[in-house]
């Protein structure tokens, strides 16, 4: 079912938890000011749940201009079901063009559930989201100001961007972290939507009894050093000069794909495409052999060191400074020389 609306808004789903709205949501807000601006259409934020109206105004400082209250104490709780379908009513509604989702474990659920009862196409944890012009290769019918999607594809060797001319709304998940989040300005008001929205008994099948929370053990977008090991660290217990160097730089510990994989750290630490993205002002990367989800998540990074012994490592491309050597001495010499630093000082 084509919902293709040239005037539509720029829709961005408010995920809140106990009244606190996540980082991603902000973060998309700013975002879709900037597809909304690019487009001449307003930017819409759907917040169901209960009792959270007044979140509303946070999403306004941050770019809203409208905001879709759905309250009912039958979304205190996430549940796929009835939230999918407070979505997608919504959508049958207004007719937004584009909507978008935090990639969490509740973005995840929700988006593809909301793709398929709308039939729109919707692509994963993209790595940038623009407004241009496409051309059908095939029919060289051209189609103005489509979002483009992008992300990495084919395991990481090509960097793919996905276009929906048709099914609308255009949809898709980005991970927390890829953009960054603007400043708000608490001068900007909008509108509050309120919307009633009956949700069907046979919606309501499923309830939260009691739900566990663990805290994450790094806060790696927080902090302003990143000290990263690779697979080419070699072991989990060489991976203790990783953390000798974060120690020492007053950094976190990060890891990619590679060493998770390998057992060296837990998936806390990861950085990339499929982790967390970072923005520190010093990224050091040792032994990281710079795969394109890696680069991903870490390439904005105001200062990047990369460490391998491989001088023809991808990782170079985007490192500031490139160290090329056996980590485990050239390592070692970077946390003495932290130290006397230190000292020094």
């Amino acid at each position: 079912m084509s919902k293709k609306n040239l005037q539509g808004e720029v829709w961005i789903f408010a995920e809140q938890e106990d009244g606190k709205l996540q980082d991603v949501a902000l973060e998309l807000c700013g975002k879709a000011r900037e597809l909304a601006d690019t487009l001449g259409v307003k930017v819409g934020a759907i917040l169901p749940g209960y009792k959270v109206a007044d979140l509303a105004k946070t999403l306004f400082a941050y770019g809203a201009d409208k905001v879709y209250v759905v309250d009912d104490p039958n979304l205190a709780r996430f549940t796929s079901s009835a939230y999918a379908f407070v979505v997608q009513t919504l959508i049958d509604k207004h007719a937004p063009q584009i909507v978008l989702y935090g990639a969490t474990p509740l973005g995840r659920d929700l988006a593809p559930r909301v793709a398929s009862a709308t039939r729109s196409g919707m692509t994963a944890d993209c790595t940038d989201l623009q407004i241009g012009d496409v051309v059908d290769a095939k029919t060289r019918q051209e189609y103005k100001n489509l979002l483009q999607q992008i992300r990495p594809a084919f395991g990481g060797n090509i960097i793919a961007t996905i276009v929906n001319p048709e099914q609308w709304p255009q949809m898709a998940t980005v991970r927390e972290g890829v953009f960054p989040k603007k400043d708000a300005d608490e001068a900007r008001t909008g509108q509050i939507v309120e919307e009633k929205i009956e949700i069907p008994a046979d919606m309501l099948v499923v309830e939260a009894l009691e739900r566990f929370v663990e805290a994450k053990k790094v806060d790696l977008k927080g902090a302003r050093v990143v000290v990263s090991g690779g697979g080419g660290v070699g072991s989990k217990e060489n991976f203790q000069l990783i953390f000798d160097l974060a120690d020492a730089l007053g950094g976190a510990v990060g890891a990619s794909r590679a060493a998770v994989d390998g057992g060296y750290i837990d998936r806390d630490h990861q950085v990339g495409q499929t982790g967390t993205t970072v923005r520190p002002a010093l990224y050091v990367a040792v032994g990281i052999s710079g795969a394109v989800q890696h680069r991903a998540g870490m390439q904005e990074s105001a200062k990047i060191i990369a460490i391998n012994s491989d001088p023809d490592a991808p990782i170079f491309s985007i490192a500031h400074y490139g160290i090329v050597g056996d980590l485990n001495v050239v390592v070692p010499m970077m946390i003495k020389a932290a130290k006397e630093r230190v000292v020094a000082d």
